[in-house]
């Protein structure tokens, strides 16, 4: 709780702990299916932050029976069902209410080695920072809410939150990761000062060198930024460096509200390349180093073009 970190863990034996968390929101997409499978992969993720395999999931649904047709709600689940299954865990069940609003996510259970948990709070001077995914699903979730989102827009951005972070996280083991965090609600500043804050060090990011979906830059040049990515820039400013010219529009797309973005390494810098080449042999292509940990401190943020 008290560094924010991404789920719960409660140890049972000396080579068991269990991992909980749980979350669910209401549609970012049009297709109930491409939902269901992005609300299970946003759930699933948190697991995968901290080090563990999921086991078991339960669905939660809030469903709006006059208003939305049975089979928006079978797809919805199938998606859900889909990413369950792809990361190898169970659904046992769940709960679903009648509710205004459609909303879907699931609660999930699963497993790590209590030596072996990996938190948000343990980054060290002289890590490198790598981050897995694109960042701009949320600048273009608004495009499609308003409207002008291009179908190839909707579709990139739909197939980087329906991407579990499975792979990405089994690459982790053997290398000296010392923190992981997975990017969502805060975008990658909010999430990165957490990690800097909870760890008492001081990192720098690259600007130029994080990736960003195109489409997200062009559309956030046209001011569709959701309200979400400026509370996040008002939560960081304090604790934030930027260096002088730094664009508004690239602020705005490094605090994007993300749905199950990527995950957020540091790990020892002699280990950093080795680690991005497992991470592009299983397939997560967008991997690259975007920072490091460049000091200890309070938890502050340096950003550099």
């Amino acid at each position: 709780m008290e560094t924010s970190d991404d789920a719960g863990v409660y140890i049972l034996t000396d080579e068991i702990a269990l991992i909980q968390t749980l979350d669910f929101f209401t549609p970012i997409v049009n297709d109930p299916y491409t939902f269901g499978q992005i609300a299970a992969a946003n759930s699933l993720s948190d697991v995968y932050a901290m080090g563990g395999r999921p086991l078991t999931a339960l669905n939660i649904v809030c469903y709006p029976s006059q208003t939305v047709p049975k089979e928006a709600l079978q797809a919805m689940l199938a998606g859900g069902l889909d990413k369950i299954h792809e990361a190898g865990a169970l659904l046992l069940g769940g709960h679903s209410v009648d509710d205004t609003e459609l909303k879907y996510g699931l609660s999930v259970t699963g497993v790590v080695h209590p030596q072996r948990v990996l938190t948000n709070a343990g980054a060290r001077a002289g890590d490198r920072l790598i981050l897995t995914k694109p960042l701009g699903t949320g600048i273009i979730a608004t495009a499609v809410k308003g409207r002008v989102a291009s179908p190839e827009a909707t579709a990139q951005a739909a197939a980087v939150m329906t991407a579990l972070n499975r792979a990405a996280a089994e690459c982790l083991e053997g290398f000296a990761v010392h923190a992981v965090t997975d990017i969502t609600g805060f975008g990658l500043l909010g999430h990165a000062l957490e990690m800097a804050t909870g760890s008492k060090v001081e990192m720098t990011l690259f600007a130029s060198q994080v990736p960003v979906l195109d489409a997200a830059r062009e559309y956030a040049a046209m001011g569709l930024v959701p309200a979400g990515t400026f509370a996040n820039r008002n939560f960081c400013q304090n604790m934030l460096h930027i260096s002088p010219g730094m664009d508004a529009v690239t602020l705005d797309l490094l605090a994007d509200a993300q749905t199950n973005g990527g995950l957020f390494i540091a790990v020892a810098g002699e280990q950093a390349e080795d680690l991005l080449a497992c991470l592009h042999e299983r397939g997560v292509a967008a991997a690259v180093i975007i920072g490091e940990v460049s000091g200890t401190g309070p938890g502050r943020l340096r950003l550099e073009k």
